[in-house]
């Protein structure tokens, strides 16, 4: 698949997107859209069927970077969108087993691989021809389950399984390296039985290659894709914590009129 110029600026809508969502509440989970926004947009510009393949969201709080992708390409309504994180909205900040636009989405960090091997699986047994695609995040590296998913799915050949890995470094606690070493990501993939390509996460021309050769592949494969949670938004203070950033509505007004004078160009 070549690089296709629209899918860069799908990512900033995405960013846009988030930043709407998050600013009435004035925090929220946004560094995850910041980082995880090429990984998605060209998945979603890509190789993404919604209406025949599966996707899992393993990170609840990643949600958010669905829900704006969803929104892009028609799959949530805008009314619907204008409500998340809302009392009695569908559209939660945190998915649940109700999250629209995603086939599962965890809110115990670790167990979407579980349910995204489960769907494969189950696909490959009745000829469906689905794929299923698995947005998950590095610290979930530090979950058992994880490779205990991965260690099945080799074993059973699953290559309409394809795992998209957002190694941006960050958790509650601080950045991942700081809390256990789970370098080097690759070769502990490929010492599982699995594919993995490492590239530049921010790069929708390596992360639009990367799925292609993933999905070629005759077993399950992962696109590890090395981002920031800072990433599309110069903005944002120095100190702004990547995992849930406050976002006051002077900082608000200038991350849209940023991410709006860049999509104008």
């Amino acid at each position: 698949m070549l690089d296709q110029p629209g899918t860069a600026a799908f990512a900033d809508r995405i960013r846009l997107r988030a930043v709407r969502m998050v600013a009435p509440h004035g925090f929220g989970y946004l560094g995850q859209a910041l980082s995880s926004a090429e990984l998605v947009a060209s998945l979603y510009d890509g190789p993404l069927r919604p209406e025949r393949d599966d996707l899992v969201v393993s990170p609840g709080h990643y949600i958010i970077v669905a829900y704006a992708a969803g929104a892009e390409k028609g799959l949530i309504e805008e009314d619907d969108l204008a409500t998340y994180g809302q009392d009695d909205s569908s559209i939660e900040a945190i998915g649940t087993e109700r999250t629209p636009g995603v086939s599962l989405t965890c809110g115990s960090l670790g167990q979407g691989l579980s349910g995204a091997v489960g769907l494969a699986l189950a696909a490959r047994l009745s000829g469906t021809g689905a794929r299923t695609f698995a947005l998950i995040s590095d610290g979930e590296l530090e979950e058992g389950q994880t490779w205990e998913a991965a260690l099945f799915a080799a074993h059973r050949g699953l290559a309409n399984l394809v795992a998209i890995l957002d190694a941006n470094d960050s958790q509650v606690d601080g950045p991942v390296s700081s809390i256990t070493t789970v370098e080097p990501i690759a070769a502990k993939w490929r010492s599982f039985g699995w594919a993995a390509f490492d590239v530049n996460g921010h790069d929708v021309g390596a992360v639009s290659a990367a799925l292609d050769q993933a999905l070629a592949t005759d077993g399950p494969a992962i696109v590890i894709g090395r981002t920031s949670t800072r990433h599309g938004l110069g903005v944002l203070p120095a100190e702004a914590d990547g995992h849930f950033i406050k976002l006051p509505e002077p900082l608000a007004q200038a991350a849209v009129s940023e991410l709006e004078a860049r999509l104008a160009r």
